[in-house]
């Protein structure tokens, strides 16, 4: 493959704005598929949990022709909590495109992403994505996306970006607002134009870095990078320099070219190209394949630190056993090894006082995504209250804080304000404009644990909130996670309709009838701040006299439903989630 028809370019953007969908529109366009051939929504979405969320978790490499040129795209994740996986695939992009939204703008994200992209030095083709949105404002989010170069020091040639203005979910792209809309291809032109081909020499000594990891069942572990120099060949004698500097020597079994949303098998890779490489079992991310006779690592990997871990204990309940597969801390362990290989921003390590370990990542999202994918491979254990991680700076206590964006209705910010405040968030930015108002906080990371579902509630669910890592700050005192006790199960039991329905005024139950507890499991929320331990299986005293009175349906509101983040904001430091394939409880400890 000619390396100066090549073009390597990474998708960047705020969660949400629509990514994955500019990708599957740039391979439809390029006559990728046949007419009659299904092809599903969001191509590169290939985790189930991707496509339920509709976010992108682990960044995806792919492929399309356009003209002479092949262009190889990396989607990567929107989501700070997955910013690390942004800054390693970076370094496979000599170019990005950077999307963002006709009617929101840049987000926190959007700046955290280009950020990223910027201390690289790539040069950028801002994207306008959902111009066809009703309340889309163009003019006035290329204003802001420069306002945001600006903030981030961006060098002259990279602040005169070039704009395209698309909508990917209908599949056209403009290089001005009044073109006739037709297909994508001013995309494809900007990115051969702007975005330059590979550097490098095919004669210099071998070079190529491992970005990401990939699983074949019949492969085993996949690194992923771009051949940076040399020449990349099947079955030759390559060398491989570790992270902590040791240089082995290893032989590469095989060798993929990525072609659309596929691996097609190659025997050579020259410079530039983006492959995948199998024959290496424990290859991680950061290592560099180097000539066996000359090597020349290339710089390890830079990667934020994690700002907050958790516990992952054994279950130790009294259902311990009945629901998971894996159940022991050496299964624990093994898949935590496992995940740690792939995803160098997560960190674990035993606990010294109990069995267990502590699980150190980017964020809430972060380390509810790896326990939801544990959940489902049949794993079962439990999970602590996640807790920041906090660092002694000059003798001073630190903590992580976050910079909270946050678009509400200007009838409830007072609300939010006042919440937020209780939070220990200090308000930097008010702005409002067609009755919404943008505010902007800095607010401690353990402020936020199990704000969004309040947040959630105080706007209707009208609200938008996002936040980034700001920096780490002085430690911010006690602040107050939950205002209501629970209601505790008194015994082991099976739930009752009439049980629970004599307990509503008590405070939310978060069972439905018919459900086996334990004791010590916790059933529903308090009215009051002090926990209370209820009968929910008390049955109804039947006698042979019946009374007008005494015999009133039974009518019961339906029980709080919540997801695993849900439950994890939700409990206190006294407090357990138990997480098995099929339940998800929660229990005094």
């Amino acid at each position: 493959m000619k390396q100066d028809l090549i073009r390597n370019v990474a998708i960047i953007a705020h969660v949400d704005h629509g990514k994955t969908t500019l990708v599957d529109q740039l391979f439809r366009h390029s006559g990728m598929f046949r007419e009659n051939q299904d092809v599903s929504e969001r191509l590169m979405d290939s985790m189930d949990l991707e496509r339920e969320r509709g976010i992108t978790i682990a960044s995806k490499n792919g492929s399309y022709k356009y003209k002479d040129h092949f262009i190889n795209i990396i989607d990567t994740p929107g989501h700070a909590d997955f910013g690390g996986q942004v800054e390693r695939v970076l370094r496979m992009a000599d170019g990005a495109l950077l999307l963002v939204d006709a009617q929101e703008g840049p987000m926190p994200q959007t700046y955290f992403v280009l950020k990223k992209a910027l201390a690289t030095g790539i040069p950028i083709i801002v994207v306008i994505n959902k111009i066809d949105k009703p309340a889309a404002r163009c003019e006035w989010v290329i204003d802001q996306v420069f306002d945001l170069f600006v903030k981030l020091n961006a060098p002259d040639h990279i602040l005169d970006f070039a704009v395209v203005y698309a909508s990917a979910k209908e599949g056209y792209a403009l290089d001005n607002l009044g073109d006739t809309n037709t297909d994508m291809t001013p995309v494809s032109e900007k990115i051969v134009a702007h975005i330059p081909p590979p550097s490098g020499s095919a004669d210099a000594p071998l070079q190529m870095q491992v970005n990401s990891i990939d699983y074949s069942p019949y492969l085993g572990r996949m690194g992923i990078g771009k051949v940076v120099n040399g020449i990349f060949e099947v079955n030759k004698d390559i060398a491989v320099a570790r992270r902590d500097g040791s240089i082995s020597p290893v032989r590469i079994s095989k060798i993929f070219r990525f072609e659309g949303d596929q691996k097609v098998p190659t025997n050579t890779a020259g410079v530039g190209e983006i492959i995948a490489v199998a024959g290496l079992d424990d290859v991680t991310v950061g290592v560099t394949f180097t000539d066996p006779v000359n090597p020349a690592p290339l710089p390890i990997i830079e990667i934020d630190p994690p700002t907050l871990s958790m516990h992952f204990i054994p279950n130790d309940s009294p259902f311990a056993g009945k629901e998971g597969k894996f159940v022991t801390s050496r299964h624990i362990e093994e898949r935590l090894r496992k995940e740690v290989l792939s995803d160098v921003a997560l960190t674990y390590a035993p606990l010294t006082e109990s069995t267990g370990f502590q699980v150190s990542g980017r964020g809430e999202l972060h380390l509810s995504i790896l326990i939801e994918k544990m959940r489902r491979e049949g794993y079962e254990f439990q999970v602590t209250r996640p807790q920041v991680i906090t660092k002694e700076i000059d003798g001073k206590l630190m903590e992580p804080y976050e910079e909270l964006t946050v678009d509400v209705d200007e009838n409830y910010q007072g609300a939010v304000i006042e919440k937020i405040s209780n939070l220990k968030g200090q308000m930097l930015e008010m702005a409002t404009e067609n009755s919404m108002t943008r505010l902007v906080f800095k607010i401690p990371t353990r402020g936020l644990l199990g704000f969004r579902s309040e947040f959630m509630t105080d706007t209707k669910g009208m609200g938008v909130m996002n936040y980034i890592f700001a920096e780490y700050g002085p430690h911010a005192g006690d602040i107050k996670n939950r205002q209501n006790g629970v209601l505790i199960a008194k015994d082991t039991c099976k739930t009752v309709a009439f049980a629970l329905f004599n307990l509503q005024e008590r405070g939310k139950m978060f069972l439905k009838p018919g459900v086996d507890v334990y004791k010590g499991q916790i059933v529903g929320e308090h009215c009051r701040p002090s926990d209370l331990v209820v009968n929910p299986a008390k049955g109804k005293k039947l006698t042979n006299m019946r009374a007008s009175g005494s015999d009133e349906a039974v009518i019961l509101t339906p029980p709080v439903k919540m997801t695993l983040e849900d439950y994890i904001a939700y409990i206190n430091d006294d407090e357990l989630v138990e997480v098995t394939p099929e339940s998800i409880r929660i229990r005094k400890r």
